[in-house]
């Protein structure tokens, strides 16, 4: 273990050095020592771990030190909250912590430091996490005490409150769980019965997905481009809006990458003897939509533009999804140092972006054509409040019963099961789905249908 304490150090400096994305830097720190990869798993459980409660460890490591983080070198900072995980939130003995954490400090940092990390540590394991919890919410209000207890910034559990109000908790909490991997068969390319029966479990909802035992990069179907990783609530979506579509003529999926919507669509689209047109900004993710959609042999173009000044003409398409660029809320469960990372004015910086591109889609819309606006992400000024104002702003568009279509996809899956509710207060005709409700990432989605002249 004190391996793996090492090489957790060295991919916690370039997260909170660098800014590295935290399973970027992992997968950095293990290419340079490919003899530590029998380590991985242990490595992988202690940096995702003490991303996800940074801000909680802060608080604890500012209280047993009685300073300020920066008053303490970050290297000591960022070995003092792999320490505090291992003790408040892992299996590793206290004493062992401590005495790994002080090696590491004299030998990797600096002889002097050891002390200081020694006495630290030591009053760290004087409580349990709850414990520590619950000395720090003292003198909090109901916001900030629900912000501690699941280990999020203020700003989001005031968000998830706002949504949901005592459940918001809940919601919170899931997001501090991993999310397991799910896959999804490529439509026209094979289905999930020809997938070995012994080794596949079909998805509650998601006529496409299914969970496997095995490494998704074990599986030969995912390899060839049949199959892919994608969450059941992103299946779930693309396939609301193929199912809505009633007109004829070409798919828009508007902001492409990184290609697992787009994959589904195409093969969707081919299902109506029709085509998908996949526009991404980004060229590098221009190049992971090819990627994804390789496997097909016709029904998709991949192009790289920008979606608010489109390479294509307007009214043109029967269905446009407009997976827009966002603050990411919904996937945290995906991305354990993303809420450590983003602040509210990241959101509110997004939001004139998103409107352009829902009207961009919705100029490329056809008569009686669809639209998909879709977020991973629940906050109300990147879902509610964009397609309030586009309706406001707009006159040729009607929002569809999103919550009916998802309840019909949900019914074409192997279970047959209702989902549980997706409604959104106030928004009866728009749909929200949360980890701690249906176990998938928090999509949001409005289906839009332009009518015709």
């Amino acid at each position: 273990m004190s391996d793996v304490l090492w090489l957790a150090t060295q991919v916690m400096t370039r997260v909170t050095r660098d800014q590295a994305y935290a399973n970027l830097a992992l997968d950095e720190v293990l290419r340079q020592h490919p003899d530590h990869r029998r380590s991985v798993a242990e490595v992988t459980e202690l940096v995702y771990g003490t991303c996800r409660l940074m801000g909680t460890h802060d608080r604890v490591i500012e209280a047993a030190s009685r300073r300020r983080l920066t008053d303490l070198q970050p290297q000591v900072v960022d070995l003092l909250r792999l320490t505090s995980h291992r003790m408040l939130a892992m299996r590793t003995p206290n004493h062992v912590a401590a005495q790994q954490a002080v090696d590491q400090a004299r030998t990797r940092i600096h002889p002097k430091v050891a002390g200081l990390v020694n006495a630290v540590s030591r009053r760290i394991s004087e409580r349990s996490l709850d414990e520590w919890v619950q000395t720090l919410s003292n003198g909090l209000d109901s916001i900030d005490a629900l912000a501690l207890r699941t280990h999020h910034p203020r700003w989001i559990a005031e968000s998830y409150r706002d949504l949901l109000g005592d459940e918001a908790e809940a919601a919170l909490l899931a997001n501090n769980l991993p999310a397991q991997p799910v896959l999804v068969v490529r439509p026209g390319l094979m289905r999930l019965d020809d997938l070995p029966g012994d080794d596949i479990t079909p998805t509650r909802w998601s006529p496409f997905g299914f969970t496997s035992r095995q490494r998704p990069a074990d599986i030969a179907a995912v390899r060839d481009g049949r199959a892919g990783v994608q969450d059941e609530g992103s299946q779930l979506v693309a396939t609301a809006l193929a199912t809505a579509v009633d007109a004829t003529g070409p798919w828009l999926d508007l902001c492409a990458g990184p290609g697992g919507k787009a994959a589904l669509l195409v093969g969707l689209a081919r299902r109506r003897h029709t085509w998908l047109l996949a526009n991404e900004v980004a060229p590098h993710r221009a190049d992971l939509v090819a990627q994804g959609t390789r496997a097909y042999p016709d029904g998709v173009q991949v192009i790289c533009a920008d979606g608010r000044a489109p390479a294509w003409l307007p009214d043109e398409f029967a269905a446009v999804m407009a997976d827009v660029p966002c603050s990411g809320l919904g996937a945290l469960r995906r991305r354990p140092d993303a809420r450590w990372r983003k602040d509210t004015a990241d959101v509110a910086g997004l939001t004139g972006l998103q409107l352009d591109l829902a009207h961009m889609g919705a100029d490329s819309l056809a008569g009686g054509g669809v639209m998909a606006y879709v977020t991973c992400s629940p906050d109300r000024r990147e879902t509610t409040d964009v397609i309030d104002a586009l309706l406001a702003e707009r006159d040729d568009l009607d929002l569809l019963d999103a919550p009916a279509v998802l309840q019909a996809v949900a019914g074409g899956a192997t279970s047959g099961e209702a989902l549980p509710d997706v409604s959104v207060p106030g928004h009866p005709l728009v749909a929200q789905l949360w980890p701690h409700r249906h176990g998938t990432d928090a999509m949001f989605l409005a289906l839009l249908r332009r009518r015709s002249a």
